[in-house]
């Protein structure tokens, strides 16, 4: 089943990842900030991913691992 891991540390929550999610289960995590004081992303729903990678290519940061 394919995942993705978001590296928190480095994500600057710029919500490419987001908007480029086919499956539109990636959002910003609220609850969480990371040393730079954004707000990093998180997978809602691992069941849906389908490992297309869009969310990788589009993070200008490499913050995002796709797992298959």
């Amino acid at each position: 089943m394919p995942r993705i891991i978001v590296k928190e540390d480095v994500c600057k929550g710029c919500e490419l990842c987001v908007n480029a999610c086919p499956k539109k289960i990636i959002a910003l995590c609220k609850d969480k900030i990371n040393a730079k004081g954004y707000h990093p992303a998180q997978l809602i729903n691992e069941e849906e991913c389908i490992g297309c990678k869009s969310c990788a290519i589009m993070c200008p940061d490499v913050a995002i691992i796709v797992e298959r």
